[in-house]
């Protein structure tokens, strides 16, 4: 790998007054010295920023200003621009542990809506401005609806949909993306009927006559999700992506991780066709990491990092589904869920534990990483089993969103060096969740942050996009305050004693997701060597006021020394 040195001459330098490395939890003065894409040297500046305090109100200084104020330990050259943001706070770039790029793509977009609902007719109604710009009898896709958060709550079915769009097919994903809501017309033309079977780990929905109420669960609206969005052209798909990843930018974000968003054969959304197409042409401004679904006997892994071996675009390993989600009781749960729906309501696992042992341990041979969906209690401690069982030596091994553990599992995660991948935006989506389906003997042990890391556990942090927004202030927010960046309203379960400082979700939202990639060496810090990934806010969250955490703004991102 061609790293640049410390004697390599900086074309560019960044000086801040507060520059965080992401080493400690400090921002001191430094001069950020980048060669190409690379960091060649981080050097105190002190001096410089009381040199160019004077200077005119621009970012932009010759070097000629500086060239006395830095030893021959840090060279640059004499034409090097030297960017001068004052006191504006200087970081290593966000980067996204865990989000789905084609979904969040789709729905950011003209060619679907993302929204809540008031309720179940406000769904409906708010399906009009897509019905108008899309062209009649094209299906009409959304992302958004909770039906845990509407007044009232209740599951939504086919017959308000069939009553505004008999003629046309209509497809509503759950907010949490496990669930879809279908009208008549989708059914028919996905040819679903009441004799359908439901792949292993879902479910077509049936009322007491037997008939379909158009509520398709976990893989079995996974696995019908392809169909749907088919009738996508390629370049509509592409001008989807580009948009997407301007947001990311946008927001600060340098790199992401697109997870596989079904446990299904060949239908997981990992589109490297499209990341492809966009680094061909010189347009992917994110550092994209694909984990694509992990399956028996599959090549598809090692022929897509055989392809792809670019800074940019890397194939890193594999995800696969344990469970689904607390609110619809698709969590694995140890002990039956508070507010039970049938006896031993404990939810289930989306594969079996044989099963998953079996393709873990597969994967392990290959010294491939892995990354495993596990929400409950029950699907955490059996995957653990798994990872403990499985044989040196380990490649990294990572589970997802880790929502309630069983109490002697905490520790168990450190000490086995399993990384958690959490999203905080998830502590405050559903108020009262937790305590209505958990209980208050397992709320001590729901997103336990600041007992990970005293157990000595890695967290890395995202978002889930589409599940929750992008915006990596808010999740930080979400994570030092318990509160939810929009509301502002606290979660009233998850305790205050497992909410984390803002040095550490900062860590956790760059240095803990690179280590999920495997890629700690080259991305996460600001550090000789490593590619200059960095984003400039407006303030400094280690020293405000958290409340105003949110209104942060972004002022820059550069990916691999290039403003984004």
């Amino acid at each position: 790998m061609n790293i640049a040195k410390n004697n390599t001459p900086a074309n560019t330098v960044i000086v801040s007054q507060n520059v965080f490395t992401g080493l400690n939890d400090e921002a001191k003065p430094l001069a950020v010295g980048i060669y190409a894409d690379r960091i060649c040297w981080v050097a105190p500046a002190a001096h410089i920023v009381e040199m160019l305090s004077d200077e005119a109100d621009t970012t932009t200084t010759p070097a000629s200003k500086i060239a006395t104020a830095l030893t021959t330990e840090f060279p640059t050259s004499k034409n090097a621009a030297i960017l001068n943001y004052k006191n504006a706070f200087v970081m290593p770039g966000f980067h996204d542990a865990h989000l789905h790029f084609f979904h969040s793509a789709l729905y950011a977009s003209p060619l679907a809506e993302q929204f809540v609902g008031a309720n179940e007719q406000d769904c409906v109604e708010r399906l009009a401005p897509l019905a108008q710009r899309r062209p009649k009898g094209s299906w009409l896709l959304t992302q958004g609806w909770r039906e845990y958060l509407w007044n009232p709550p209740v599951m939504p079915s086919k017959h308000s949909l069939d009553a505004a769009y008999s003629d046309r097919p209509v497809a509503m994903y759950s907010g949490d993306a496990h669930t879809l809501w279908l009208n008549s017309c989708a059914m028919e033309e996905l040819g679903l009927n009441p004799s359908s079977q439901a792949p292993l780990g879902g479910t077509y929905e049936k009322n007491a006559a037997g008939e379909l109420t158009g509520i398709v669960r976990e893989t079995a609206a996974m696995e019908l999700m392809p169909k749907i969005v088919a009738t996508f052209s390629t370049e509509e798909l592409l001008d989807a992506y580009r948009n997407f990843q301007a947001q990311l930018n946008a927001h600060g974000i340098t790199a992401i991780c697109d997870m596989a968003l079904s446990a299904t054969p060949g239908v997981d959304f990992v589109r490297d066709d499209l990341f492809q197409h966009l680094e061909n042409t010189g347009e992917l401004t994110v550092r994209t990491h694909l984990f694509p679904t992990l399956l028996s006997g599959t090549t598809r892994l090692s022929e897509l990092q055989a392809r792809l071996q670019s800074p940019m675009l890397r194939a890193c390993g594999f995800k696969q589904f344990f469970d689904g989600v607390s609110s619809q009781h698709t969590a694995w749960l140890h002990k039956p869920y508070t507010n039970a729906r049938f006896p031993d309501d404990c939810g289930r696992p989306t594969i079996s534990p044989p099963a998953m042992k079996q393709l873990v341990f597969e994967a392990a041979r290959a010294n491939q990483s892995v990354r495993i969906h596990t929400i409950g209690d029950e699907a955490i401690h059996q995957a653990l089993d798994i990872f403990e069982k499985c044989p040196t030596p380990k490649p990294i091994f990572t589970l997802e969103h880790v929502e309630n553990f069983q109490p002697h599992d905490i520790e168990r995660l450190a000490n086995l060096d399993v990384i958690a991948s959490v999203q905080p935006r998830h502590i405050t989506l559903d108020p009262g969740g937790p305590k209505r389906d958990l209980g208050d003997e397992r709320l001590p042990y729901i997103w336990p942050l600041r007992t990970l890391l005293q157990s000595g556990a890695t967290l890395a942090f995202g978002t889930d996009s589409p599940v929750t927004n992008i915006d990596p202030l808010s999740a930080v927010y979400t994570a030092v305050t318990g509160r939810d960046a929009d509301t502002r309203l606290p979660s009233s379960d998850w305790s205050v004693s497992e909410h984390i400082t803002v040095a550490e979700a900062l860590r956790a939202y760059t240095l803990g997701s690179a280590m999920a990639t495997g890629r700690a060496d080259e991305l996460g810090s600001l550090e000789s060597g490593k590619f200059a990934d960095i984003t400039i806010l407006s303030s400094n969250p280690l020293i405000c006021d958290t409340e105003d955490i949110p209104n942060i703004k972004v002022l820059a991102t550069y990916v691999g020394g290039f403003l984004r």
